[in-house]
C-alpha cells in the first residue's frame, strides 16, 4: 500500500523535473559537441521517469549513488544546474570543484554520492552507506542505481548477500535500458529478467515500468517502507530506454531507428503531460511558463559555467586524503 499519495502537485513536480533533466541533457550534448565539456559524457534522455518517480517517494535525507550516467541523478537530488554544469566544464565552482567532471560528481549536502566510473563499483558502496544509516540508528535509506551491464559483476552478488544478511536499508535499482554499452541484454546474460537475480538471496525483487513515474513511485514507496521498517533491501529492475547512445562517441549501429522511435511513443514527459491535461491540473499557459523557467535555468547554468574560474593548480594536492597534512603529498 502506498504511504505517499500521488497528487496534483506530484504530477506537476514530475513534469517540471523531467523537463529540466531533458533540456539540461540536450544542452549538455550540444556543449560536448562544441568541446566545452571534455572527457566522457553519458546522457540520460529517455530515462527520466526512473528518477522522477523515485524522488516523490523518498526523503531529502535519503542517499543516492549511481554509475557514470549521473547528471540527472544530481538534479533529482537537488544539486543546482549551475553547480552541475560548472562541474562538467571542470570549473572551480562545480559541485566537486571541477575535479569530478561528467562522470564523478558528488554533492554531500544533498546526499548524492556519485557518479562512479568503475562498472558496478557503486553497488557495494551503496550498501556501505545503508550500513552507516543502520549503525547510526536513523530511518534513512540509500538508493543504489546501476545499469544492466553492471549486474554481471561479482560485486553485485557479494553485496546482495551481505545486504540481505544484515537487512540493510538499501534499494537496489537496475536501470535496464536494454544495452550494456552497445551489446543487448539478450546477448550478455543468461537471465534476461534481471530482477530475478535478487530472488536467491531472499530479496524482494520485481520488474517496474521505467517509462512510467507512477509505477516507479509505487514500487519505490513500498521498498522505502520496508527499508525504514528494518526489513532489509529491495531489488527493482526499472525497464527503461535511452534515446541517445551509450556515450557521446557511440554511433548506435547496434539498434534500428525504428526501435528508438517506438520507445519515443512511450516518452515519460509526454505521458505525464497528457495526464495533467486530462485531469485538468494545469492549462497551456502553465506548460509555457514551465518551459520558459527551465530554459532560463539551463541558460543561466551555461553562463555560470562559462564565467566561472578554473581551479588553481594547488587544488591538485587537496581533497586527496582526509588527513590534511598527509606526508606523501608534495606540492
Amino acid at each position: 500500500m502506498s504511504s505517499i499519495a500521488i497528487t496534483k502537485d506530484t504530477y506537476l513536480m514530475w513534469y517540471e523535473l523531467m523537463l529540466l533533466m531533458r533540456k539540461f541533457e540536450e544542452k549538455t550534448g550540444q556543449l560536448y559537441g562544441q568541446q566545452k565539456i571534455r572527457g566522457f559524457c553519458h546522457l540520460y534522455i529517455g530515462q527520466e521517469a526512473v528518477l522522477a518517480g523515485a524522488v516523490s517517494a523518498l526523503k531529502h535525507e535519503d542517499s543516492m549513488i549511481t554509475a557514470y550516467r549521473d547528471h540527472a541523478h544530481a538534479l533529482a537530488k537537488g544539486t543546482t544546474p549551475k553547480a552541475i554544469m560548472a562541474e562538467m566544464y571542470g570549473k572551480a565552482t562545480g559541485c566537486s570543484k571541477g575535479k569530478g567532471g561528467s562522470m564523478h560528481m558528488f554533492d554531500k549536502e544533498n546526499n548524492f554520492y556519485g557518479g562512479h566510473g568503475i562498472v558496478g563499483g557503486q553497488i557495494p558502496l551503496g550498501a556501505g552507506i545503508a550500513f552507516a544509516e543502520k549503525f547510526k540508528g536513523t530511518d534513512h535509506l540509500c538508493v543504489c542505481y546501476m545499469g544492466d551491464g553492471a549486474v554481471r559483476q561479482g560485486a553485485l552478488n557479494e553485496t546482495f548477500n551481505m545486504a540481505a544478511l544484515w537487512k540493510l536499508p538499501v534499494i537496489f535499482v537496475c536501470e535496464n535500458n536494454g544495452y550494456a554499452m552497445g551489446t543487448s541484454v539478450a546477448r550478455t546474460t543468461a537471465e534476461v529478467d534481471i530482477y530475478k537475480l535478487g530472488i536467491p538471496y531472499g530479496i524482494p525483487s520485481s520488474p517496474v515500468d521505467g517509462m512510467d513515474p507512477v509505477a516507479v513511485h509505487n514500487a519505490m514507496d513500498e521498498a522505502a517502507q520496508r527499508a525504514r521498517a528494518g526489513e532489509g533491501p529491495t531489488f527493482l529492475e526499472a525497464r527503461t530506454y535511452r534515446y541517445k547512445g551509450h556515450s557521446m562517441s557511440d554511433p548506435q549501429k547496434y539498434r534500428t531507428k525504428e526501435e528508438v522511435e517506438s520507445y519515443k511513443l512511450k516518452d515519460p514527459i509526454e505521458i505525464v503531460k497528457q495526464a495533467i491535461e486530462k485531469e485538468g491540473y494545469a492549462d497551456e499557459k502553465w506548460f509555457e511558463e514551465i518551459a520558459a523557467k527551465v530554459k532560463a535555468q539551463v541558460d543561466e547554468a551555461v553562463q555560470f559555467a562559462e564565467e566561472s574560474p578554473w581551479p588553481e593548480a594547488s587544488e591538485l594536492y587537496t581533497d586527496v586524503y582526509v588527513q590534511n597534512d598527509y606526508p606523501y603529498i608534495r606540492d
